[in-house]
């Protein structure tokens, strides 16, 4: 007998705006952009968020705010 667990995550950008302020490593424009995370379990959904992440244009990293 074999089970098969069938999981997956979704994400989707539902937005973008510019953030205030420069990156610290490039000096670079900060945008803020909010992902709708969805998680899946055998086509059934678990699990739903929208959060808002902080990318820097020029250099593409992910920013942490404190």
């Amino acid at each position: 007998m074999c089970l098969v667990f069938v999981c997956g995550k979704d994400e989707q950008v539902v937005s973008r705006q510019p953030a205030p302020g420069s990156c610290p490593y490039c000096g670079g424009m900060i945008q803020a952009v909010d992902v709708d995370s969805h998680w899946n379990f055998c086509f059934l959904p678990l699990y739903h968020k929208i959060k808002r992440r902080h990318y820097c244009t020029m250099c593409s990293r992910k920013l942490l705010v404190k």
